[in-house]
């Protein structure tokens, strides 16, 4: 079995799914992506939807890793996390995100905890984007019975990170009331208490980035979920909404997303339910160029077969 497992794993790393359009991956479902730009290359991470066909609930068991030099030709790195990377976890390979900082990669992921009820942050840390990852403090960042906002045990999930232009980090998440906190310069501890902020019809999926100066906070919106935003001077708003970066999905309720400039270029991941057989349990990883307007707001984004342009990066290999 153990043999078996390492010959799968050998067999799909390195694998290249040359000129991918949407949904980029074709062999498996994928779902709730993270991005990271590093070194000229896009580095994508996504949970594993396994679910039997007749099944009713996600089934993710590990985190898959992407990289591509021009948004077309993706290369597979395999696995470098699941659920046991961090031991206090029993299940659920959720939604997650991922930044570097001083030379190491910090991966914020969601897992159901083993002794506390509900969702958990975790964090895992690496020397290279594409691992091995270790869980960095040996428990959970963020347990449920840390925030007491709602009566569901998964409020707790989907963390965004960012580091502002000052250095300091902030974290991102919640399910139905948005939370943030500080990081300290280590990255693997709170530096202060847990905020809330009222967000207009703020499901999860809450995500930063910053442009030209103005902050913007998208996330996923009522429930099917859309892609929203809203804009602020600062990490902590105050925010105002700018309206609908994407529609929801035919099928699939959720569609979780990142964005990031890549080479010149804006670009925005999110889910769908476009691979054969797909639907709530068996998602399919996408991603469309993503565009501003004059006065800084973001233009409504179709969803495409065709995905964008090849934007290849100069010395990337």
């Amino acid at each position: 079995m153990l043999k078996h497992s390492l010959g799968a794993l050998a067999l799909a790393v390195g694998t290249t799914f040359a000129h991918a359009a949407n949904p980029l991956f074709k062999d498996i479902y994928t779902a709730d992506p993270a991005a990271l730009v590093d070194n000229g290359r896009v580095y994508l991470y996504v949970g594993r939807d396994d679910a039997a066909k007749d099944g009713k609930d996600y089934l993710m068991k590990e985190w898959r890793v992407y990289s591509t030099c021009d948004m077309k030709n993706w290369t597979s790195h395999g696995a470098p996390l699941s659920v046991q990377t961090f031991k206090w976890a029993r299940a659920d390979a959720w939604a997650s995100d991922i930044t570097k900082r001083n030379g190491k990669y910090y991966f914020y992921s969601t897992v159901d905890h083993a002794t506390i009820p509900g969702k958990a942050i975790g964090v895992a840390v690496a020397d290279s984007p594409t691992g091995p990852f270790k869980d960095a403090l040996g428990r959970a960042l963020i347990t449920n019975d840390m925030t007491k906002e709602t009566d569901i045990p998964w409020d707790d999930i989907d963390p965004a990170v960012f580091i502002d232009d000052d250095g300091q980090a902030w974290l991102y998440w919640g399910n139905r009331v948005l939370k943030y906190a500080k990081l300290k310069p280590n990255m693997i501890e709170l530096d202060g208490p847990i905020h809330t902020q009222g967000i207009d019809n703020f499901t999860e999926a809450a995500y930063l980035h910053k442009h030209k100066g103005t902050y913007y906070l998208s996330y996923s919106r009522e429930f099917p979920e859309e892609t929203a935003y809203a804009t602020g001077p600062s990490a902590t708003g105050p925010w105002t909404f700018r309206g609908k970066i994407m529609d929801k999905n035919a099928i699939v309720k959720t569609i979780h997303h990142a964005i990031v400039d890549f080479n010149g270029k804006s670009y925005i991941f999110y889910h769908n339910d476009k691979l054969p057989g797909g639907g709530e349990w068996w998602r399919s990883a996408a991603v469309e160029e993503l565009h501003y307007n004059a006065d800084g707001t973001i233009r409504f984004v179709p969803q495409t077969a065709e995905g964008p342009a090849a934007n290849p990066s100069p010395g990337c290999k």
